[in-house]
């Protein structure tokens, strides 16, 4: 059946489903709680009914400010409902940013979810004029008299007259595919983040890509931990609750690690530094444990690449080899899906570059990461792994329905039902990347094979000359070195300079058990950063990495800082990508020191 809004579809699986739950939260009690595809329905009517009563009009622009919880999906489908636009806000913005958002899209009401984004909404609302009211998800915030602000428990039961009943219905029944259903603002790794608009055509689409190409079973769990103000999560979620499947809520992803082994998902969606620090840290376990434990996680991870080599192409299993992978999963493998909660069919990943040596450990260890690749501006995947026939360091077969091309400098261009109208209020960054004929320009370096794999070499904005006019590109160099369990960031420079440098976040976990086995004393991390045979150690590392790399390509120096990246720093995005030009802005001191004769 054809839907022309997400809403739509929703409410056959509402009917479909009824008392199975939907949404699950963690209470405080550390219980989850679940949510009836019935009792959400009947939130999201309510929600609906109540902004009606509010206001609200078709193409008005609602934020949502507020960490991952059920109420922000619910006031979600609320708003499309009445045919207003989302206008997601990242819980961790600035006063200042956000500001920026609300003026710009003149929107009207914000949710705000916990005390923290609430302190903030109230300064962003005394700042926009359009601003009328806050709604706050969580009913222990402290409301302040200083702006109209309502608990969303209290919202939902407002006095709904007749007329608003009516007018939710009759705009549910006039929603369009062509209704812009949000605008999602670029996290920015360089210069000032761009408002996407994607509407009900883009998601719908989206939806059934991916309905062919990955198995989707109502049986399953998902869990919900990246931001559900980017698109990646936000896209994974319509496509969750549109196939039937349970979503559960986790409010901080730093818990993600503990989590997870309690709700033990079948799917979840991720991004690169995820499996970037857990390789680390298992890396880091086996370097320090005994040699005949190394041997054997070795013997089996050579075991478990070959059995995934062997099911990618579909190749049939003999007695031995199963009895002999058996074995190697009781040891080793098993206790490594452990740490996904054992019940992991597939994690989509995207959003950064991943190391094809990580891509392929996890496989062996058997959690199955359907990489990919995609951008807000094309609703999230462009390509993703296939079940079987994907290959290794690639990115995936970029999706049915889509059509890929490279442009000049090698730039991967894309065209199908997915693509962006364009940026908000923006016509020249639209003209910049979207052509009238509505092939999108990705601003990737790549290539595509026959069989439509996608092979990213960087971002072309990324890629960088030396002053001797050699063109470097950073992330593949950079994934090298990350490979290393005693790296945990690194960021490349070199524009316009002599010879390429880094600066280096140590994983300081596996730093200090190495200082520790190697009787190096520290007080600090600053002392551990600065100590000789550390640096020593460091450069060593490096330099195995980059040994096969041409000469103007490889690090002559570098800092290694002592402390991590952080989104709270600036170094990050919400989806944990470096940026650059924080680092060059930030480390200023750092980088020139490295360029002194």
């Amino acid at each position: 059946m054809e839907y022309n809004t997400l809403y739509m579809l929703l409410q056959d699986n509402i009917l479909k489903y009824h008392c199975k739950k939907a949404l699950f939260y963690e209470t405080e009690n550390f219980e989850w709680k679940g949510i009836s595809w019935l009792d959400m329905g009947e939130k999201i009517n309510l929600v609906a009914r109540s902004l009606v009563c509010s206001g609200i009009n078709k193409g008005d622009k609602i934020g949502i400010f507020s960490r991952n919880m059920p109420e922000w999906t619910i006031a979600d489908y609320a708003i499309q409902a009445v045919r207003a636009v989302s206008v997601p806000l990242f819980s961790t913005s600035s006063v200042a940013q956000a500001v920026h958002i609300m003026n710009e899209t003149e929107s009207k009401i914000l949710f705000a979810g916990e005390q923290e984004q609430y302190d903030k909404a109230i300064e962003i609302a005394q700042q926009c004029k359009t601003v009328k009211q806050i709604i706050v998800f969580d009913s222990s915030v402290t409301l302040s008299k200083e702006f109209p602000s309502v608990y969303f428990t209290q919202y939902i039961k407002i006095l709904h007259t007749i007329d608003s009943v009516n007018e939710v219905k009759r705009r549910v029944t006039e929603g369009t595919p062509q209704d812009l259903l949000t605008i999602i603002y670029t996290s920015g790794t360089s210069g000032q983040p761009k408002g996407v608009m994607l509407t009900q055509s883009n998601f719908l689409c989206c939806i059934e890509m991916h309905q062919k190409r990955l198995v989707l079973d109502d049986n399953d769990k998902s869990m919900c931990f990246l931001p559900l103000s980017h698109v990646f999560e936000r896209g994974w979620t319509f496509i969750v609750l549109s196939s039937g499947i349970s979503n559960y809520y986790l409010k901080n992803p730093k818990e993600i690690i503990d989590k997870i082994k309690v709700v033990k998902p079948n799917l979840m969606c991720s991004v690169p530094r995820f499996f970037e620090k857990t390789y680390s840290v298992a890396l880091s376990k086996i370097a320090h444990s005994s040699k005949l434990k190394q041997k054997i996680f070795n013997w089996a991870i050579k075991l478990g690449e070959q059995r995934a080599q062997k099911l990618n192409k579909e190749h049939g299993l003999s007695i031995l080899f199963n009895l002999k992978y058996k074995i190697a999963d009781l040891l080793v493998l098993k206790k490594g899906r452990a740490a996904f909660g054992g019940n992991i069919r597939y994690m989509p990943c995207a959003g950064a570059s991943l190391s094809e040596d990580i891509v392929r450990f996890f496989h062996a260890a058997g959690v199955n990461i359907t990489y990919g690749y995609g951008l807000s501006e094309t609703t999230a995947t462009i390509s993703c792994f296939t079940n079987t026939g994907y290959k290794f360091g690639s990115v995936g077969k970029y999706l049915e329905g889509l059509e890929v091309k490279i442009g000049e400098n090698n730039e991967i261009l894309v065209r199908g039902g997915t693509i962006m109208p364009g940026y908000y209020k923006n016509e020249q960054a639209t003209r910049e990347v979207l052509e009238s004929d509505g092939w999108l320009h990705t601003g990737d370096a790549g290539d595509v094979d026959s069989d439509g794999n996608i092979f990213l070499t960087d971002r072309i904005k990324d890629i960088f000359k030396t002053s001797s006019g050699k063109y470097v590109a950073p992330q593949l160099i950079e994934n090298l070195i990350l490979t290393s369990p005693y790296i945990d960031n690194i960021a490349l420079i070199g524009n316009e300079k002599k010879y390429v440098t880094a600066i280096i976040v140590p994983s300081f976990h596996a730093l200090k058990e190495y200082s520790s086995k190697n009787n190096i004393s520290f007080s600090n991390k600053e002392d551990l950063v600065r100590n000789e045979q550390i640096v020593k150690f460091y450069s060593d590392i490096i330099n195995n990495a980059q040994k096969d790399l041409s000469a103007f390509e490889q690090i002559k120096k570098f800092t290694l800082l002592p402390h991590e990246f952080s989104i709270e720093g600036g170094e990050l995005t919400s989806t944990l990508k470096v940026k650059r030009n924080v680092i060059y802005e930030k480390y200023a001191g750092e980088i020139a020191d490295m360029y002194q004769e």
